[in-house]
């Protein structure tokens, strides 16, 4: 197996050495392999491909951070066509969310994923995809 160099903050080796410790992993080796595991093989559900898609994505980031604030409104323009709707909102004291709405493609929707989670200085990022192409919301009333 070869052995790979990664940098991380202190904090997030601290987590990964007490995720593996309370969860019984070997090691941070066996968390962060399953991790990639895990990332690369979240978009590849094939029930999604070529589907109409909508998907929620929301980002967590300290207001001082403007980069980050900044990298998100240039995301919005450059994947205007993708992007429904989208709302920033201050959370507690320092932070700062970002929840973006999406309807598109599986490519659209893990590239623009893909972007943010390239952005340096978010601390959280969560999203979710529904298909829509599918979704009938007068399937109900009809068939009452």
């Amino acid at each position: 197996m070869t052995v790979v160099s990664v940098s991380m903050p202190d904090e997030l080796l601290e987590r990964i050495d007490e995720f593996s410790e309370d969860h019984g992993y070997t090691g941070r080796s066996e968390v962060v392999r399953e991790a990639a595991r895990n990332l690369l093989g979240e978009f590849e559900d094939r029930r999604l491909e070529g589907r109409k898609l909508m998907g929620v994505v929301t980002v967590l980031f300290d207001y001082e951070t403007t980069n980050v604030e900044e990298k998100m409104m240039n995301l919005r323009h450059e994947h205007e066509g993708l992007v429904a709707s989208n709302f920033h909102n201050h959370v507690g004291d320092h932070n700062c969310m970002e929840l973006f709405v999406l309807e598109g493609s599986l490519e659209e929707i893990s590239t623009f994923v893909g972007k943010i989670r390239a952005t340096q200085n978010t601390l959280t990022i969560d999203y979710s995809v529904t298909p829509v192409d599918s979704f009938d919301p007068l399937a109900d009333v009809e068939s009452s």
